[in-house]
């Protein structure tokens, strides 16, 4: 029995697994192996929201193991630090507990078809004091280390007497900066509902702060525009054309030699594949580590090697690469399900065509912003307001389609809506 293992659970990895299980594993037909880091999974653009403590983990999330006992695949714990793509092995590092105390050694994995989904990490392009002064949202462990150090900083706001405010400094005005900045106003004015009456949202000072001429530059200026407009109305600092060349406890370091202060400073400006990818023998690889890939999303070098979501360099007619996007993690597991099936049926491989949706920013519950369509039709239609908010909210219940099924996606997305009501709006330990 051939044995497909899927590096990385992320959105296009889980949903992989979860194809590949009910398509091949249920059938005995071959042996589906999906390897995670993390015993939990969570929908990546919601990891801002993990950090403010408006989803709590342990009860929005999904366990791999339980998950794959239900859709015929099989879980293995561990972090990936070397591929011999010769022999087909994955290295694995050993998992101590709490104290230092090895619970699993180093293992190696088998494998005849391997599927990179390792998703992303965050580019601090060598920055100095960035690894050791700011905090990075790629995992739902360092969301959760931020939410700590945030509900710290609010209960220093609240107990201290005098006019305390809480400096916050964002570095990077993608998706995840924009995000996090409108929701960190949220969570400042759910706090009064929890005891804390001296939190107000003027008690908070959030700095956006973007490199390039705007923030969203991957997204359509219309929508950058009205996503700047929203947040400078709620009270955030937007500040572009501004590059900060150093990171230390006081704060932030700008090019032009200026000190913003910080007492919590997040770094989400820019990503970049995981290292051990460009260590891949005979593997190609980009500057950021991501693997080159043909049309079939099989890479360069290996056909029995597949590439998905962030960690994929898959480079378009117009020359330009598929962007690092949950939607186009979604569409590459779909093809590479079907690519991997068509090998057991020894049929021929499809190509892999990006068709662009469109892009929106949800800021908490104050707005949504951006277009649908995308590439589908000549130009794109923009929408805000409550339709944009209903079409962000329906990517992710595509997302739990993909991997429940409709029937019990839609027992969770009603028990979500009742847990609004009976469950705690913010995680506050």
């Amino acid at each position: 029995m051939k044995k497909i293992v899927v590096l990385g659970g992320g959105a296009g990895g889980l949903e992989l697994a979860t194809r590949l299980g009910h398509s091949l594993g249920k059938r005995k037909h071959a042996q589906i192996t999906l390897i995670d880091r993390s015993q939990t999974h969570i929908w990546k653009p919601l990891l801002h929201e993990v950090a403010t403590g408006s989803i709590d983990i342990n009860t929005d999330g999904l366990n791999y193991r339980a998950h794959s006992t239900k859709h015929h695949y099989t879980f293995k714990l561990g972090t990936a630090y070397e591929i011999d793509a010769i022999n087909k092995t994955i290295s694995l590092t050993s998992i101590s507990d709490d104290k230092g105390h090895e619970v699993l050694p180093a293992r190696k994995v088998d494998y005849d078809i391997l599927v990179l989904a390792v998703g992303s990490v965050s580019n601090d392009f060598g920055t100095p004091g960035v690894a050791e002064h700011c905090y990075f949202l790629d995992s739902h462990r360092q969301a959760e280390r931020f939410q700590q150090a945030l509900l710290t900083q609010f209960l220093r706001i609240h107990q201290l007497p005098g006019d305390q405010k809480l400096n916050i400094s964002i570095v990077g005005g993608g998706a995840t900066g924009v995000e996090l900045s409108a929701e960190l106003f949220h969570v400042a004015e759910l706090l009064k509902s929890y005891g804390m009456e001296e939190i107000t949202s003027e008690k908070v000072n959030v700095e956006l702060i973007e490199a390039g001429a705007r923030i969203l530059p991957a997204l359509p200026e219309r929508i950058a525009n009205n996503a700047k407009k929203e947040l400078e109305q709620l009270g955030v600092n937007v500040l572009e054309d501004t590059c900060i060349t150093e990171a230390s406890y006081e704060g932030l370091m700008t090019k032009k030699g200026e000190l913003h202060k910080a007492d919590l400073m997040i770094w989400a400006a820019g990503v970049k594949a995981p290292k051990f990818l460009s260590e891949i023998e005979g593997l190609e690889t980009t500057r950021n580590n991501q693997v080159l890939v043909k049309g079939t999303l099989q890479s360069t070098s290996y056909d029995d090697l597949y590439v998905i979501g962030d960690c994929c360099a898959c480079k378009q007619a117009n020359g330009s690469f598929v962007p690092p996007r949950a939607q186009s993690a979604h569409q590459m597991a779909a093809l590479v399900h079907d690519n991997i099936v068509a090998e057991f049926k020894g049929q021929p491989l499809q190509e892999y065509e990006y068709k662009d949706y469109g892009s929106l920013v949800n800021l908490s519950k104050y707005s949504t912003v951006g277009s649908l369509m995308g590439n589908l039709m000549k130009g794109s239609m923009f929408i805000e307001g409550r339709l944009a908010r209903f079409v962000y909210v329906s990517l992710y219940r595509l997302h739990l389609i993909a991997i429940h099924g409709w029937f019990k996606a839609m027992i969770i997305m009603a028990a979500q809506r009742v847990g609004k009501v009976v469950k705690p709006k913010l995680k506050l330990h």
